[in-house]
């Protein structure tokens, strides 16, 4: 029997060797947040990255422990806003507001 790997696993591997796609990618997840808020998949590509940028290196930066980030990054998780802003902020990014086109 074959072992495959998950397609979050290509998708850690991608990012490992492509770090540079990283920024695009974080601003096209909120993007595609912004349009159909499925808080889940959100999630699950930080989860990824939290992963590519190191859980435990995060988890020093935003005074969570390393279990708290993956459970806040869980498909379960259900994570207070100040715990994404201090995980984005741990990868370097901020959450900023963007006017809608009403």
């Amino acid at each position: 029997m074959k072992n495959y790997r998950s397609f979050s696993d290509v998708e850690e591997s991608y990012f490992r060797d492509h770090p540079e796609e990283m920024d695009e990618y974080i601003v096209l997840m909120f993007e595609e947040y912004a349009k159909d808020g499925d808080t889940g998949a959100l999630l699950s590509s930080l989860r990824v990255l939290s992963r590519v940028k190191g859980v435990t290196k995060i988890a020093e930066e935003t005074g969570l422990s390393r279990k708290g980030v993956q459970k806040a990054l869980s498909e379960d998780g259900n994570p207070e806003f100040a715990s994404v802003n201090a995980i984005i902020h741990a990868m370097g990014y901020r959450l900023s507001p963007q006017k809608l086109n009403a």
